[in-house]
């Protein structure tokens, strides 16, 4: 599967367009990890746990967006975005939502 944030794909042309598909998580760390993050931010520097949540909810929201597709019949994904939210402290909301269209090599 075909997956980019262009609107179109380079050597490639655009067949059909199959609708807007997406796919969201929402994640939380464990409280210790959120306490030790909390520490962190006060004397500044990478929140490592963060980092490593939003890593893996991009991931996960873009394989839901990605079978999203494919049950509709999609071999790609145009113009992929993502969206984040805070649902409560420690917790967001990952959504990554994008065109699925089905495409074939240029000749």
């Amino acid at each position: 599967m075909l997956i980019s944030n262009l609107e179109t794909a380079p050597g490639h042309r655009i067949t059909a367009h199959l609708g807007i598909v997406q796919g969201s998580t929402v994640r939380a760390k464990h409280a210790g990890k959120d306490i030790l993050a909390g520490l962190k931010n006060i004397v500044g520097g990478e929140l490592k746990a963060y980092t490593d949540l939003m890593q893996e909810a991009r991931a996960e929201a873009v394989e839901r967006m990605t079978a999203e597709a494919r049950a509709i019949g999609a071999n790609a994904v145009l113009n992929v975005r993502f969206v984040t939210t805070s649902i409560t402290m420690g917790a967001a909301e990952i959504l990554a939502y994008g065109s699925a269209v089905t495409v074939e090599a240029a000749a």
